[in-house]
């Protein structure tokens, strides 16, 4: 939900899921057959966790950071993790790059930039988010939602960057 002075978006886990489903419906639509998933951690690990048993392809990870805390801060500079994790094998052939949003579009640039630059095997690259930001200077291939506001997202997820040990035990009376 998109409050009021436009600045903020509050998404629920029932709207959370639901964008991640539409988002497979429209890859699916799309026609275009892949053969791995790679997610980018953390925002792109729930999509592609969900994306990966969808299509039953195997997935891969990469850990990345472009944000500071808050909707405030200034944004950080893109780090990438030096190395992707996978199960077995090397990230090859047609691979879906999934992320939760394309905000400036700097991380995946980056990563698509890195990826094109290894000895990797990858024939075709495609891109999928769930939010694209009118900021964003990458349109990915495939997306849920255009925001031309580009709202501060609030995911239904977020509640664990402040919630500890402790506050847990509370809630639970464990």
């Amino acid at each position: 939900m998109l409050s009021e002075d436009g600045k903020n978006m509050y998404v629920s886990w029932d709207e959370y899921h639901a964008l991640i489903e539409k988002l497979a419906i429209k890859i699916h639509r799309s026609g275009w057959e892949f053969d791995q998933i790679l997610c980018l951690a953390r925002g792109g690990t729930r999509p592609g966790d969900v994306l990966s048993r969808v299509f039953d392809k195997p997935l891969a990870i990469m850990s990345t950071s472009s944000y500071a805390a808050g909707a405030d801060a200034p944004r950080a500079k893109v780090e990438l993790a030096r190395s992707i994790t996978m199960p077995r094998g090397e990230l090859q052939g047609r691979v879906l790059l999934v992320d939760d949003l394309a905000d400036s579009g700097e991380t995946l640039r980056a990563v698509a930039d890195r990826l094109r630059a290894a000895a990797l095997q990858i024939s075709e690259l495609r891109t999928a988010v769930l939010w694209v930001k009118g900021i964003s200077t990458v349109l990915p291939d495939y997306y849920v939602e255009m925001l031309p506001s580009s709202p501060w997202i609030h995911q239904p997820f977020e509640e664990y960057d402040t919630l500890r040990p402790s506050k847990l035990a509370e809630r639970w009376r464990v």
